[in-house]
């Protein structure tokens, strides 16, 4: 018969081998899914409000952050582990050390200048105007100035700057401005609304299609994806694969029936689900891994890189950046 010690020793023994420590801090009480206030969040909210997170935690929830300084605040203090953002920002916190692992693309792109004016219809109708851009040097203005610079038109179009899209909405109809580029479900929204009070804005140029001019890899920019944290691999990794299986569900989900998806979406979006609804088929929405999609990124990042080198951290991300 075995000894009181041996008992003991063999049981503490166990208790250490490697797969006992990876099953305890795997473990996950609460998940909180963070995302911009744009077209990738309605997939979160939709993933959380179905659902179809059950496998990946006990509770999860879905929160929105308003700017970029917020999302960038939100991971350097450890509060924000899950989040879906800029594919520019991914890299920028990479190369500086934060740990952050790109997992996926959750967007093709879903920027587009919008206007009351029905006589610009084309990049090269914005010659000598001014335009409003939200979230002054980040993915929308970045973006916008490369596809100037392929056009010819750095010098011929003014840019002025709005804390978020919503302010570049507000300002055009109060008829402050005319011009903005502005993300989904924000474009929608300020065509649902001019058209409430008799106006009309015009979805005039497809960011996408000018992007993929840049590019020559078609009219696709991927323009956001989830990130995780290094401290929530460490803790959770086995958690990513179930989270991204069930980020792709919501995916085919919300395009299939855009409807119920904004149902889930509105409250936490703080728009009418039938903005929602409408904003969807021109979010381009996707679930890719980063990986399959790092030509993609790569041409994004260099075309950013040679207009403002810093923004990606002023070189590109190795392979680490990729989960």
């Amino acid at each position: 018969m075995l000894s009181r010690r041996a008992v003991c020793a063999g049981l503490a023994g166990t208790l250490s081998l490697p797969w006992i420590r990876r099953a305890e801090a795997a473990s996950l009480a609460e998940l909180i899914l963070y995302g911009p206030p744009a077209g990738p969040s309605i997939t979160l909210a939709y993933a959380v409000g179905a659902g179809l997170l059950r496998d990946v935690a006990d509770k999860a929830s879905f929160k929105v952050w308003r700017t970029p300084d917020e999302m960038r605040a939100g991971l350097t203090s450890g509060q924000m582990q899950a989040v879906v953002m800029p594919i520019t920002a991914a890299a920028n916190l990479h190369t500086r050390g934060l740990g952050v692992k790109l997992a996926n693309v959750m967007t093709d792109g879903l920027l587009y200048v919008i206007t009351t004016d029905a006589s610009i219809r084309q990049i090269t109708d914005l010659k000598g105007r001014r335009i409003t851009v939200p979230f002054p040097n980040n993915t929308p203005e970045l973006v916008f100035d490369a596809v100037l610079a392929q056009n010819g038109m750095a010098e011929d179009v003014e840019v002025d700057r709005a804390g978020t899209p919503i302010e570049a909405i507000q300002m055009l109809l109060a008829g402050r401005i005319d011009i903005a580029l502005v993300p989904e479900p924000a474009a929608t929204a300020a065509m649902v609304k001019a058209a409430t009070s008799g106006k009309t804005v015009y979805r005039a140029i497809d960011m996408q299609v000018e992007w993929g001019k840049v590019t020559g890899l078609g009219p696709s920019m991927p323009q956001a994806g989830l990130a995780f944290a290094q401290s929530f691999l460490n803790q959770h990794a086995d958690k990513a694969a179930p989270l991204l299986a069930a980020l792709e569900k919501a995916t085919a989900a919300v395009i299939a029936n855009p409807a119920e998806a904004a149902s889930h979406a509105a409250s936490a979006l703080e728009l009418p689900w039938p903005v929602i609804e409408r904003a969807i088929p021109y979010s381009n929405l996707v679930a890719t891994p980063a990986k399959a999609a790092r030509p993609a990124i790569d041409a994004l990042l260099t075309a950013i890189a040679k207009v403002n080198p810093q923004m990606i951290g002023g070189r590109m991300p190795d392979d680490t950046l990729y989960l």
